[in-house]
């Protein structure tokens, strides 16, 4: 198993453990409005379901999150199919004062969702439905669909897509709210970049429960909930039930199959892997200054190499492997043409062999989906992960000490990764303040990524990973807040920013996530869409008072 492949199972959770039936998605059609609680046990709608600690579901469901090193124990679970069933929930909650979050796909990398204080989860993975709504001229997705769904049932049934994540295991829910990157994002832009609406169950001062779908347009009174949506991340403002997506420039008259990006019939699916037996220090750091000048030069919008996108995994083990792997959006031809210059590029100079390499043309849906199966980590697997956007490549005094800290005979764990992965392209042609996600300057986003199974190895593995991120960024602070950063992914969220003894920079956690002006923006929101911070974790948005 490659070490590309070994941080997607890491990075994919456990399947939803209670699904609605999906709905056949060979024929198109029109999404429905929520039903009425009195009609949804008429129609066989999926829930509500409420289940408690003593009920055989209990454990399935309380486990459902991927990682944990996070536990909770909440005196109930409450399994929803409609947004009214959403309203009730957090209204019930509030009533009874329990402090309620909400999980879509499970994936959450920190404690947002299990903590021990939680004590209603409201599990959305009983929401799956994907259509188009004629009356928005949008697909809905609702936000317990995981991506896999949205993505078979986008492209099955009118041949577009969203350029969501390659970990097709991850629920809307918070894929979307906290941006959404992928192997389209360099042609294509973020998923947040193509969203319309977006329904939330959301609090307001007197403590009254409500749904509001707020839009993109620039006259609805709503739209600072939608730009909240775009990137300010999950778990601040209420709870998404759904989501519609059109195109910017997309005319709602359109028919379906011109309101989203149409994704290529087949893609070039790559590797090239070396092992570190194979490098020693000058050649890695003459392959990693070779990958950073390959994605400085390919990253402006726009340019033919936003088709390839590739996430450059380097495993912490002296006998592992590093190497690049992903897709390229293109013709054959064109693609391989695309391999080969980057092939070139990073053997270029002395002391790098070439690689070995693999490559297969693939239908687009077989290749987006083909690690579906592995969307499952161990049932007792723990993680951490850290972040950081960079303008260009790592400098010479990171390279060493990555390559250093990565090959060091004292740590080897085939389940940790440093990854590399390909950014810009059309991600880059949007202004930072369009949406919510700021980071519109960037060239790669950069992972710490570490998983164990033993609770006894959380010290040795949280303090393993915190040196050497502390080390990489020890120019800005131990965070990403130098002149060649862009700050951090929301989604990839790392409670850590938010504690002095590992930020030292002076740059607060919420500008590395979402930029002094973007936070600003987002306290404004949430000031008026969750005054009684209703929704909060240790790094959601703070209301102004």
């Amino acid at each position: 198993m490659s070490a590309s492949t070994r941080r997607s199972v890491l990075r994919a959770g456990a399947a939803a453990a209670v699904a609605a039936p999906a709905a056949a998605y060979a024929a198109p059609r029109a999404h429905a409005a929520p039903r009425p609680a009195a009609e949804a046990a008429a129609d066989g709608a999926f829930g509500p379901v409420t289940v408690r600690p003593d009920d055989p579901r209990y454990a399935s469901l309380r486990l459902r999150g991927y990682n944990h090193r996070h536990a909770s124990h909440p005196s109930r679970i409450r399994l929803v199919g409609t947004t009214a069933d959403v309203v009730r929930a957090v209204a019930d909650a509030l009533r009874t004062g329990r402090r309620v979050a909400v999980r879509s796909g499970g994936h959450c990398f920190e404690d947002f969702v299990d903590r021990p204080d939680t004590d209603v989860i409201i599990d959305m993975s009983g929401m799956r439905d994907v259509g188009y709504d004629p009356a928005r001229g949008a697909f809905v997705v609702e936000a317990g669909t995981t991506l896999a769904e949205a993505y078979r049932r986008l492209f099955l049934g009118w041949g577009v897509t969203v350029p969501g994540g390659t970990c097709t295991g991850v629920g809307a829910g918070g894929h979307v709210a906290g941006g959404g990157y992928g192997a389209l994002c360099r042609l294509y832009g973020l998923t947040v970049d193509h969203l319309y609406a977006v329904e939330v169950v959301v609090v307001d001062r007197s403590g009254r429960a409500r749904s509001v779908v707020a839009t993109r347009e620039p006259s609805d009174p709503h739209r600072d909930l939608w730009w909240a949506h775009t990137g300010g991340g999950g778990g601040s403002f209420g709870v998404v039930t759904r989501y519609w997506f059109r195109s910017p420039g997309a005319s709602r008259d359109a028919g379906p199959g011109d309101l989203l990006p149409r994704p290529p019939a087949t893609v070039l699916t790559y590797s090239l892997t070396w092992n570190w037996a194979d490098l020693d220090e000058d050649a890695f750091g003459t392959l990693m200054r070779n990958y950073g000048r390959w994605g400085e030069r390919n990253s402006a919008p726009g340019t033919p190499a936003a088709a390839l996108y590739g996430e450059f995994a380097m495993t912490p083990s002296p006998s592992g492997p590093l190497g690049i792997a992903g897709q390229i959006a293109a013709d054959d031809t064109a693609a391989r043409r695309l391999l080969d210059d980057l092939q070139g590029a990073l053997t270029r100079g002395r002391g790098v062999p070439q690689p070995e390499r693999q490559a297969a043309t693939l239908p687009w849906l077989t290749a987006t989906l083909k690690n579906s199966g592995a969307d499952a980590t161990p049932f007792d697997a723990r993680m951490k992960i850290k972040s950081g956007y960079r303008r260009r490549g790592f400098c010479a005094d990171q390279l060493t000490t990555l390559y250093r800290g990565l090959t060091d005979p004292a740590y080897d764990n085939p389940f940790g990764s440093v990854f590399v992965n390909t950014y810009g392209g059309q991600v880059n042609a949007v202004s930072p303040g369009a949406t919510a996600m700021p980071h519109r300057d960037s060239v790669f986003l950069v992972g710490f990524l570490n998983g164990w199974l033993d609770e006894a190895e959380d010290e040795r593995q949280l303090t393993w990973m915190r040196e050497l991120y502390g080390k990489v960024y020890a120019r800005s602070g131990g965070v990403p807040a130098g002149a060649d950063d862009s700050g951090t992914f929301i989604n990839y969220p790392d409670n850590d920013l938010a504690d002095p003894a590992h930020n030292t920079s002076g740059t607060p956690w919420h500008t590395l996530y979402f930029g002094e002006d973007g936070y600003a923006r987002l306290q404004r929101a949430k000031e008026r869409w969750d005054p009684r911070n209703v929704f909060h974790h240790g790094l959601s948005v703070r209301p102004l008072t």
